[in-house]
């Protein structure tokens, strides 16, 4: 249900998310050779961590573009509930004397 508070036209930037986790990719791919190689394997572990954190993450961003635009309500449906027409039940305040 929406809140009324969202743009109409709202989209993700999913193709920037995409050019930043293949930028994040390549350094963590870098980062895994650069450091087993110099033979530094717990900084290799990180960025392995890194490079499957990325890699994750790109996939996802893949397949939320794959799914396309998903359906968004029009401007005829309210953005919450119709209040009703008769107020609130309150019950009256119950004094407590000793």
């Amino acid at each position: 249900m929406r809140t009324g508070s969202e743009p109409a036209t709202a989209r993700s930037a999913l193709r920037a998310r995409l050019w930043l986790s293949l930028w994040g990719l390549g350094w963590a791919i870098f980062g895994t050779a650069a450091f087993a190689l110099v033979g530094r394997p717990g900084w290799a572990a990180a960025c392995g961590v890194l490079w499957l954190v990325a890699t994750v993450d790109m996939m996802m961003i893949l397949r939320h573009m794959r799914q396309g635009p998903h359906y968004q309500p029009g401007r005829d449906i309210p953005p919450y509930r119709p209040a009703d027409s008769r107020p609130p039940y309150r019950r009256p305040p119950q004094h407590r004397h000793p």
